[in-house]
């Protein structure tokens, strides 16, 4: 079994429909004509009596003077302090489930070293098709104590890049026989990514094998934005990969070895 550690991933947002019956461009235009009309108007406004010069120009002295400064020192260290956890629940909830799809919290930990076996509960394989094309994914999952077998289709539409936090994205899962997952995999192309998923709970430790060798990755997945924001690391963790995609499941089924051990080396972990 391999020494490394690290995670699995998540993949949106779905797109809004315009309404029916207008044309956007044309409604656009005209808001922004009697905008400007208005704003000519105020303007002459202003001109032709002279309210209003006085007042604006002290102001901006006094506030570009006094406040701004102020503003630089103090206020810059607070958003800089805060910013990232308001970016995180500003995504969390700009991201609805529907009538089918969840919404998806997980984050990743990248750690030094695999679980005790004694705190393993279940051990299991998994077999992943990221087919071609799509956001879906093919997997098969077995128990390796009792041979017991699963199979899913999934759909995973991934938060815009750059989005902080732990949701992932939207998930939808679709669960088949062992005769519609056989169908499914001689029709459906794509690259296939195997582990062997530890159950340590509240964690879930991926250990991976071909050109991903040394690499485990932990994970857990929350219910609510609170949860995820209170969860604490488990022990040994180098790094949490909760924002970084390259270390996501449909990234890493195209990672080769070289591509793997520059990735590491950004976190001080070197491939054996």
């Amino acid at each position: 079994m391999p020494t490394g550690v690290l995670l699995r991933a998540a993949d949106g947002e779905p797109a809004r429909a315009a309404a029916p019956g207008g044309d956007a461009g044309a409604t656009g235009d005209s808001a922004r004509g009697k905008h400007d009309m208005g704003e000519h108007q105020a303007n002459r406004t202003a001109s032709d009596t002279g309210c209003g010069a006085g007042a604006s120009d002290s102001g901006r002295g006094t506030a570009a003077d006094s406040g701004h400064r102020t503003a630089a020192d103090s206020g810059h260290r607070t958003a800089a302090d805060s910013g990232h956890r308001a970016a995180a629940v500003k995504a969390d909830k700009a991201v609805k489930a529907g009538k089918y799809a969840r919404v998806e919290r997980e984050r990743r930990f990248l750690l030094d070293r695999l679980p005790a076996p004694g705190a393993v509960t279940v051990a299991r394989r998994i077999t992943d098709r990221y087919v071609e094309g799509t956001r879906l994914r093919l997997r098969r999952v077995e128990r390796l104590d009792t041979g017991e077998c699963t199979y899913k289709l999934t759909q995973k539409v991934p938060v815009p890049p750059g989005e902080p936090g732990a949701v992932q994205g939207l998930i939808t899962n679709l669960y088949l026989s062992e005769q519609e997952y056989a169908r499914l995999r001689a029709a459906l192309p794509g690259p296939e990514l195997t582990k062997t998923r530890l159950s340590v709970p509240p964690l879930g430790v991926d250990v991976f094998e071909g050109p991903l060798l040394g690499l485990v990755l932990a994970e857990a997945e929350f219910e609510t934005a609170e949860d995820a924001e209170t969860f604490v690391p488990p022990p040994g963790c180098v790094a949490e990969l909760t924002d970084d995609r390259h270390f996501t499941g449909g990234r890493l089924v195209r990672t080769g070895r070289e591509e793997l051990r520059d990735g590491l080396a950004g976190y001080g972990v070197a491939l054996p």
